[in-house]
């Protein structure tokens, strides 16, 4: 009965474990971008799709209990930040 117990009291921790591993989606981007920023990459993107979505870039986290993932692609951010105050107007 005791040996019951020890192998139930595991396996709801291992439960347990996994669900507190499911984050939010906006959360994990976060913590994704101070890690990013703190490396020092200035252009970049993080995009949040569709776990079976394809999607160019490297993923670098799931989220919403595996339903999405994080795309990250580097340089991205420069490339829309360098257009001219005049290019953008026309």
């Amino acid at each position: 009965m005791k040996l019951y117990l020890a192998v139930a009291a595991t396996l709801v921790m291992g439960v347990c474990a996994h669900a507190q591993a499911a984050k939010p989606c906006e959360e994990l981007k976060s913590e994704i971008t101070k890690k990013i920023e703190a490396n020092g990459v200035k252009s970049y993107t993080l995009d949040i799709v569709a776990k079976d979505q394809d999607a160019d870039g490297k993923v670098v986290g799931t989220c919403d209990g595996g339903t999405k993932k994080i795309v990250y692609k580097r340089g991205e951010a420069a490339a829309t930040e360098t257009k001219s105050p005049e290019a953008k107007k026309s």
